[in-house]
């Protein structure tokens, strides 16, 4: 266990410190080696140790300090491991992004002109050909099918971890990745079986999310039941136990029915890909029937330590959210059930209440002493109940760092929902199995109806239940500190003496409550295109940590984009919210603003004053009126200096909105200055209000960076504006696969014959411009891009 604990803080360590974006020339160095084959020797010496049963103190001793010299030996060569292996990913992806170096991609998905599409891009030829780099491509010719190797040529954008692919020409190489296909025609099976529950099913059968509807990942994450929509081991437990159960009823002997569950759990993890949860659980199952079989009684611990530690190997997985909530969830499950079985064991003595407790004290005092009197339903509600909390708590600084949220209600929503999925996943891979012979492929694919329906009323019923989750987005330190806390709780559970793991637990909740009160800000202005799909929201740092919000995105039946997006994106970062502006009443620009005036309480609020009646529009006015938030009409002229940060504004001009009754034509653009750096944003001006602000102000509009308008329409970005901005950079906040067809063909087309880098939010996500004055850098999860000097011609307007 020690030993496991040492490779997997050094793997992850090794994992937080570069994440991906550092490069080097490292490779497995003749170190990394010898601290490998230290750390096989300090292994083989505990093992020998532990089979001698030594049990004089001097052994005792000697293999103590055995453990404790292997356990940082370990630790270093995960360490040493890591950043060798980030650093070699690093130099692969240099090396792929040449503009000379030829490309094959095996493709995750179907493939077809206009399609975007995820991979993995290696070399054709020498060193090469042993990289792989995740890759994303926007195809404008070719057709290829899922797991198909192809040639790829395009123009090549690097960043990250990931390469980026824009204008590429699809050429089959003639291979196929059976594993890859096969997943790509049982999504289309599963298309053609379930229909418009499709996209769930896929979720549970085959790991493929991406089609998942916003608002139905909402509603499951507010009731804690977001793991079901990932494969975990909760999955494979439940194939597993569907196989034993089926040999069991075909009168199969006990060692034949485990060997049947484990045959079929291999088979469906293998054609999954070896995903780290699934692996992880399909390990520990391995493990504890082969110790079953050889009656040699493993601890639940150690099963879970070796689960664990086989799909770290590669500190890759280690940042992968799905290994930590799975090893996470596993570790307060085995810690709660510890927790309770010695709980129950107590003996049963009548023992006077102490005296001097309090309410809470004797509650405590009466609790011991019900544990051994558990039984029947009584304790499976107990035990579920406590399995449940114990997860819930331990998870939370994951869940809460990804999700934005913490759910109050998962441990009862899990015991609700559990029956209805341990039933549904067979029936799923039965209607599976059975979909070549047709009709009754389909009558088992309706058989499965109704448990798809109820697992989606239980999620809808509980995330409208008031208080169902708490809204939190901790920063990376809070979040850490969390993590160390949990952690502690965790190997508290596990240890005879608790308090030193208590202690540390305590350090850590210091630590987060105060250090908050000593960030000073990044130093730098920040400009944050949040990707709220189909909308705009931006988001403006200043170089003192406070923050300018542009708008709040979209609202959909049952939530919007400021609770699920915009708030806990601020949040997470910190600082206070000194200025709201809406450009304008559109639903996709004003739907998430109710939840952002409300939830971060901006210092003012600033709007065109375009009379506008819909209801989301009502409803921030009576927020911002309940609040006590400052409202003004913003018009050209009007301006705001803050942390040294200019804020212009350069329309909507009073005059010119009363001869328009379009709500594009009446947005609020603003001109954002830092030093030598500027950056236009032009909400969703169309076509009349970028002539009226070309005559307005001309060769003033001139900036580095331009926030495109209206999402790219063919409306919006005309020649005219192109030309008095000429701007280095443009940034489209869209969603994706949109039914507007947003960015238009002729505006992508403008903007690359002016040669203007452009980034989008639906396939770059959030994106992130930083100016220090004089020159910009941007960060997305696929682009690192830095722009040296001050914008030529920037002038004043």
């Amino acid at each position: 266990m020690y030993f496991v604990a040492a490779w997997l803080a050094g793997a992850w360590i090794a994992a937080a410190a570069h994440g991906g974006l550092r490069g080097g020339d490292a490779v497995l160095s003749p170190s990394v080696r010898a601290l490998l084959g230290a750390t096989a020797v300090m292994c083989l010496v505990r093992l020998l140790g532990l089979a001698l049963r030594a049990d004089r103190p001097v052994a005792r001793r000697t293999a103590a300090s055995v453990t404790r010299v292997g356990a940082a030996t370990f630790f270093a060569a995960a360490l040493l491991l890591g950043d060798a292996l980030w650093r070699l990913d690093a130099r692969c992806l240099r090396a792929l992004a040449a503009p000379n170096v030829p490309l094959v991609v095996r493709l995750h998905d179907a493939a077809g002109a206009g399609a975007w599409v995820r991979g993995d891009a290696r070399g054709l030829y020498g060193t090469l050909r042993a990289c792989r780099v995740p890759a994303t491509l926007a195809v404008v010719s070719g057709k290829a099918a899922a797991g198909a190797w192809v040639f790829a040529s395009g123009d090549k954008m690097i960043g990250g971890r990931f390469l980026r692919l824009d204008a590429v020409e699809l050429t089959p190489a003639g291979s196929l990745d059976w594993i890859r296909g096969w997943r790509g025609r049982t999504g289309t099976t599963i298309d053609t079986l379930f229909g418009a529950r499709a996209p769930l099913v896929r979720a549970l059968l085959v790991a493929d999310q991406h089609a998942i509807a916003p608002e139905v990942r909402d509603r499951f994450s507010t009731a804690g039941l977001v793991h079901v929509l990932s494969i975990s081991g909760l999955h494979v437990a439940i194939i597993a136990t569907a196989l034993r159960t089926i040999a069991a009823a075909l009168r199969a002997r006990r060692a034949t029915a485990e060997l049947a569950a484990v045959a079929g759990v291999g088979v469906y993890v293998t054609l999954l890909g070896f995903p780290a949860p699934a692996t992880r659980a399909a390990t520990m199952l391995v493990t504890m029937l082969l110790a079953r079989r050889l009656s040699r009684p493993v601890h639940t611990w150690t099963a879970l330590a070796l689960g664990v530690v086989l799909p770290a190997l590669d500190p890759r997985v280690v940042a992968s959210l799905g290994w930590q909530l799975s090893a996470s969830g596993m570790a307060a499950l085995v810690a709660a059930r510890g927790m309770l079985r010695r709980w129950r064991t107590r003996p049963l003595v009548a023992t006077p209440v102490p005296v001097g407790l309090g309410a809470m004290g004797q509650l405590f005092h009466e609790l011991r002493r019900v544990g051994p009197r558990l039984a029947g339903w009584r304790l499976l509600i107990v035990r579920e109940l406590s399995v449940g909390v114990m997860a819930s708590l331990i998870t939370a600084p994951l869940v809460a760092w990804a999700f934005g949220r913490v759910s109050l209600v998962a441990p009862l929503t899990n015991i609700v929902a559990a029956p209805i999925v341990s039933f549904l996943q067979p029936t799923l891979f039965l209607a599976l199995v059975l979909a070549p012979f047709g009709p009754l492929g389909r009558w088992v694919a309706d058989s499965a109806t109704v448990p798809l329906v109820a697992l989606d009323i239980i999620a809808r019923t509980a995330s409208d239940l008031p208080f169902a989750a708490l809204e939190v987005a901790p920063g990376r330190l809070t979040a850490v500190c969390m993590g160390v806390l949990m952690a502690s709780l965790v190997v508290a559970t596990a240890r005879r003496r608790v308090l030193p793991p208590l202690l540390v637990g305590a350090g850590a909740l210091v630590v987060s409550l105060w250090a908050p009160a000593l960030w000073r800000g990044p130093g730098t202005l920040e400009l944050h295109v949040v990707d709220v799909g189909q909308g705009d929201a931006l988001a403006i740092r200043t170089p003192r940590g406070r923050w300018i919000l542009v708008d709040a995105g979209r609202v959909w039946e049952g939530g919007d984009a400021g609770r699920r997006t915009v708030i806990p994106y601020v949040r997470r970062r910190g600082g206070e919210v000194a200025l709201f502006v809406l450009t304008h009443p559109d639903a996709d620009h004003v739907g998430g603003a109710p939840s952002v005036l409300d939830g971060l309480r901006p210092a003012r609020w600033w709007d065109p004053g375009f009379v506008h009646g819909s209801d989301v529009y009502a409803r921030s006015l009576e927020v911002a009126r309940q609040r006590d938030i400052p409202w003004r009409r913003a018009q050209a002229g009007d301006s705001l200096w803050i942390d040294g940060v200019l804020l212009r504004v350069l329309a909507p001009d009073p005059a010119w909105m009363t001869t328009h009754d379009n709500a594009n034509d009446a947005s609020i653009v603003l001109m954002l200055q830092h030093g030598q750096v500027r950056m236009l944003l032009t909400g969703d001006a169309e076509a009349a209000e970028e002539a009226w602000l070309v005559d307005r102000w001309g060769d003033a509009l001139s900036a580095q960076v331009l926030k495109v308008g209206h999402h790219g329409s063919r409306t919006s970005s005309t020649d005219a504006l192109l030309d008095a901005v000429h701007p280095e950079l443009a940034l489209i906040s869209v969603g994706a696969d949109n039914r507007y067809g947003h960015p238009a063909p002729d505006v992508m087309a403008r903007l690359r014959g002016r040669g203007i880098e452009v980034l989008r939010t639906d396939r770059d996500g959030a994106i992130v411009v930083r100016s220090d004055g004089r020159r910009i850098s941007l960060e997305t999860r696929h682009t690192a891009w830095t722009h040296e000097g001050p914008c030529a011609g920037c002038g004043a307007p």
